[in-house]
């Protein structure tokens, strides 16, 4: 039995890209509430384009459900947080390869800037086993 329920009822409008308009979690053990990570890697070297600091904003992200025993096929929810709306199309790219087939909730928002200038991205999740 599966413990997910993706919810996209046809009485709303569809995704716009491949997330879930809602995930119901069916009597949980275990939350993940993962702070927003942002495109460093561990060595700590902030890469200037989009795209790597997204993957590493996702690495991130992946490396918090594998220390609490997860993976993203765990996830329930994803907010991300990027500062040019040019790098929509970019960001939901890089987020369908890292997730694969994996479908969270998830709402993708722009904003004027993050806490260092230089960040160009930052993901937090919600986790539950």
């Amino acid at each position: 039995m599966t413990r997910f329920e993706h919810i996209n009822p046809p009485t709303i409008p569809a995704p716009f890209s491949r997330y879930s308009q809602g995930v119901v979690v069916k009597s949980p053990d275990r939350w993940l509430h993962i702070s927003g990570q942002v495109g460093i890697p561990l060595g700590g070297a902030l890469p200037d384009s989009f795209e790597e600091q997204a993957r590493n904003a996702w690495r991130n992200v992946f490396g918090l459900l594998e220390a609490a025993g997860l993976s993203p096929a765990n996830l329930i929810k994803v907010t991300a947080y990027i500062t040019r709306a040019s790098d929509v199309g970019q960001y939901r790219t890089v987020r369908d390869s890292m997730l694969g087939q994996v479908s969270t909730a998830s709402t993708l928002v722009v904003v004027a800037g993050l806490a260092d200038p230089r960040l160009l991205i930052e993901i937090e999740a919600i986790a539950a086993d």
